[in-house]
């Protein structure tokens, strides 16, 4: 992990916007974020199945992360990055426009009513994200939490960038993440959100 972490990860540039384009050795479509990729399972799916795509993973689960490497090594993908911190600081340093599509699957839903503020999804991280995100770009949310879920439509589906898209059928290229199927066997339904970023 010590050797490869920093032949994929990256820094903040200290002045100026980050173009994600610039993370890859070769030059890709478009660019995709996933937010909290845990193990790396949904990540690495849609690298392998998206090869032309740079796909950028933040996460700070250092397991996650140790077993994420292993696999991108094992597999040989070179179209993964890692911001191994606060993914709101990689949102806030994105050039506009620079994202075509991001998931945030299965976050933290701090369910005690005094811990809500931490949340990733909230007015502030759809702000950044509605600037980093292209027109027509996607944002997938799920959570197995039912009060999370309605908190998610009610942030989303109120903010003027964001338009709710239906989620059923479900994408083909939406694959089960290990903490779905996980919170499937305990019998908690998974809410999947799909909204697309509003024209400018």
């Amino acid at each position: 992990m010590a050797e490869f972490l920093p032949q994929i990860s990256f820094a903040l540039p200290e002045g100026g916007a980050l173009d994600p384009r610039r993370l890859f050795s070769t030059p890709v479509d478009e660019v995709w974020l996933e937010i909290g990729f845990g193990a790396g399972e949904h990540l690495i799916a849609q690298a392998e199945h998206h090869p032309r795509y740079g796909l950028i993973g933040c996460e700070v689960f250092e397991p996650g992360i140790a077993k994420f490497l292993g696999e991108v090594k094992r597999r040989n993908l070179d179209n993964v990055r890692l911001f191994i911190d606060d993914a709101r600081l990689l949102l806030a340093a994105l050039a506009p426009a620079s994202l075509a599509r991001v998931f945030v699957l299965f976050p933290d839903p701090w369910p005690k009513e005094r811990h809500k503020k931490r949340r990733i999804i909230a007015a502030q991280t759809l702000d950044d994200l509605a600037a980093a995100m292209r027109e027509g770009a996607e944002l997938r949310l799920a959570t197995d939490d039912l009060d999370y879920a309605r908190w998610m439509e009610e942030c989303a589906g109120t903010h003027a960038a964001f338009v709710a898209a239906p989620a059923a059928p479900r994408p083909q290229d939406w694959p089960a993440t290990r903490y779905e199927k996980k919170a499937a066997a305990a019998g908690r339904a998974a809410h999947l959100l799909l909204y697309r970023r509003r024209a400018r």
